[in-house]
């Protein structure tokens, strides 16, 4: 069912696809909505790489909500620059293929809002006001990777 990289000679390990999504702050999350149509939106992320989970928060509502209750099958793509002294652009990304499930324990979602902020800032105290203020309203779900791949690209 999945595809592996055309190019081997461009594929990268699983070592480095999941530092990739450690590393990585945010990626493309791609849901089918409920009339069929691809629908990819910009997400922050945390990688759990012992349970091998891709964990998100967001709104309880809306478009992509509504999706993935209807449909939970999902890709999610992530991408860093490698840095180079060339007029060419080099990059590495991943893309993972999975299942979404809700966070119905509320504990586990506070612990993977957490998680998340900590990518952003160290400043506890605002994270925590922050989780104080919003926490109830936030809805966690986790992507169960079935199959991941990642490759380099110079555009050379």
């Amino acid at each position: 069912m999945y595809r592996e990289v055309a190019r081997i000679q461009q594929r990268l390990t699983e070592e480095d696809c999941k530092s990739i999504l450690k590393e990585s702050q945010r990626g493309v999350l791609s849901v089918i909505t409920e009339d069929g149509y691809p629908y990819g939106m910009p997400m922050n992320h945390y990688f759990d790489e012992e349970e091998n989970v891709i964990y998100f928060h967001g709104g309880r509502h809306g478009h992509k909500i509504d999706s993935l209750r209807k449909n939970p099958s999902v890709s999610y793509c992530v991408f860093k620059q490698v840095e180079s002294e060339e007029w060419y652009y080099k990059f590495q990304s991943v893309i993972v293929f999975g299942n979404v499930a809700f966070i119905e324990d509320e504990e586990k979602a506070l612990e993977i809002s957490r998680k998340v902020s900590y990518k952003f800032t160290n400043d506890t105290s605002y994270i925590e006001e922050e989780i104080k203020k919003d926490g109830k309203a936030v809805l966690c779900f986790a992507i169960h990777i079935e199959h991941m791949t990642g490759k380099s690209v110079n555009e050379k």
